[in-house]
């Protein structure tokens, strides 16, 4: 008896799978890097454009899911040097399409009664 070869179609993944694959699964991309950013007790936020540059750059560039993280990292590459090594009190990190595209830096916002602090 031998053995027959397996075929299978693939189909490309559109925007919602691949927004899905960023957000939804145990160990998705999106949570990986909040927990990074919260180990210094900021809030990384992304809003809902920025989740749909991400896939739609992936399926651009024709990397599907595989492409994700390199997207994200290339986004948030200074910021996350940024954040361990301020001397101010940053809280969130506000991430939006524009920065996935590369046209300005992630939105950083500090704690209020840090800059109270500071100020005196």
């Amino acid at each position: 008896m031998g053995r027959l070869p397996v075929i299978a179609t693939l189909e490309d993944l559109d925007i919602d799978a691949l927004v899905e694959i960023l957000t939804k699964p145990k160990n998705a991309l999106i949570k990986q890097y909040r927990r990074l950013f919260e180990f210094d007790d900021v809030q990384l936020i992304f809003q809902d454009d920025s989740l749909k540059k991400i896939a739609e750059l992936a399926i651009e560039r024709k990397t599907g899911a595989r492409g994700l993280r390199t997207i994200i990292e290339n986004a948030l590459m200074n910021v996350m040097f940024e954040v361990p090594s301020s001397d101010k009190e940053i809280s969130e990190v506000l991430v939006n399409s524009l920065v996935i595209e590369g046209k300005q830096e992630p939105e950083i916002r500090y704690a209020p009664e840090k800059e109270a602090k500071t100020g005196s």
